[in-house]
């Protein structure tokens, strides 16, 4: 799971990709993009649009999240549409996902069961993290035996189970300590208020969504005639914007300005044209950081003027707080190096799992041999 994304963005490379264009090649706009998906899904009602700051990467329509709704992809030279079927990676990943979460229980009743069962196997795990990396400490530093408790050395049986244990340990602990701690507040709603009192965050109010405590951007009435921007206008100015960004994912109020755009006709002329929404587009910039943060533009539609950008720095303080937990948990926050380190102290805590057990059974359950009494 530490690598899912990249695992499933292989496992779909030949729709998601494009061949590199030549040379002057025109690149098709998002209204003309729409049209191909609209004509070839007409039942289609796709929510978002994401762009990548990449010549061989396919437009992606999506109309759900993850493991729901439909997404389809569009060559911005050809306007070819192609649906990402769900390939066997991304199967195996929604079951791990499912495992992971939910202990792999279906249903809205079940689910909040194995969510908990989980939650308190993390604790677990947490607290034998905790107490194993103090175990596993050296007491002394210059002894012939430390040697054993900080590199492996050529043994077998429970020597080198022992031998494993402790070296594995050692170096995993710190790791498993984070990726269980920061699976807290995924686990329990006390485990983000405990945030929010750490941080001096006020304690969100119940049944309150969180988009109430933001106010609306209002848009003043353009001037007789003005319509608004075309979708490729305000990305152009998005871009302009964050000259360093990765991707663009165009909300339903900056995909719709486009489809505004089509003069009125002389039947309604007597009716005053309703004011376009804001648009909005969410940013993610190759230098950002966190590395997992966006940033949010909110558009005039008639003038692509920048009437708000919120990033990290706008968050509550407990919002912060998460931003890095949620990430941490998948060592996403710190990009490759960061999830190669997670996923290699996951595959060490399988290691303490075995040696373990191994340990405890030759303790208790493996028969001594006899004792030879000496004669005299």
């Amino acid at each position: 799971l530490a690598f899912e994304k990249e695992i499933v963005a292989w496992s779909q490379r030949t729709v998601r990709n494009v061949p590199a264009p030549t040379e002057n090649t025109p690149h098709l706009t998002l209204e003309q993009l729409q049209a191909k998906v609209r004509e070839a899904q007409p039942e289609a009602r796709p929510a978002t649009i994401v762009l990548q700051n990449d010549l061989r990467a396919a437009v992606a329509f999506s109309s759900g999240g993850r493991g729901g709704g439909a997404t389809f992809y569009a060559n911005p030279y050809t306007g070819e549409i192609r649906q990402a079927e769900t390939s066997s990676a991304s199967a195996f990943m929604q079951t791990m996902t499912s495992w992971h979460r939910y202990l792999n229980f279906t249903g809205a009743d079940s689910r909040p069961r194995g969510k908990l069962v989980n939650g308190i196997c993390n604790l677990a795990f947490a607290f034998l993290a905790v107490s194993g990396l103090y175990l596993w400490w050296p007491r002394k530093w210059r002894t012939k035996g430390l040697k054993r408790s900080i590199v492996f050395v050529s043994a077998s049986g429970k020597a080198r189970d022992w031998n494993w244990h402790n070296v594995i340990g050692l170096y995993s602990a710190p790791v498993l300590i984070v990726l269980t701690l920061t699976a807290i507040p995924i686990s329990f709603q006390w485990g983000g208020r405990v945030i929010n009192s750490l941080t001096g965050t006020p304690q969100p109010i119940a049944g309150t969504p969180a988009a109430a405590a933001v106010s609306p951007v209002v848009i003043a009435p353009p001037a007789e005639g003005v319509r608004p921007l075309s979708p490729d206008a305000l990305i152009a100015r998005v871009q302009k914007e964050i000259p360093t960004w990765k991707t663009i994912t165009v909300s339903g109020a900056g995909g719709r300005a486009g489809r505004e755009s089509a003069a009125p006709s002389a039947t309604a002329a007597s009716i005053p044209t309703p004011i376009a929404p804001a648009a909005t587009f969410t940013v993610r910039a190759s230098n950002s950081w966190p590395r997992t943060t966006n940033l949010t533009l909110t558009l005039n539609p008639y003038t692509g003027e920048v009437l708000r950008r919120t990033g990290y720095a706008d968050q509550a303080a407990a919002q912060q707080v998460r931003s890095w937990t949620r990430f941490l948990h998948t060592g996403e926050a710190l990009g490759f190096w960061g999830q190669l380190i997670a996923g290699l102290a996951c595959l060490g805590g399988c290691v303490l799992v075995y040696t373990g057990f191994a340990l405890s059974w030759r303790r208790f359950f493996m028969k001594r041999p006899p004792e030879v009494t000496a004669k005299a």
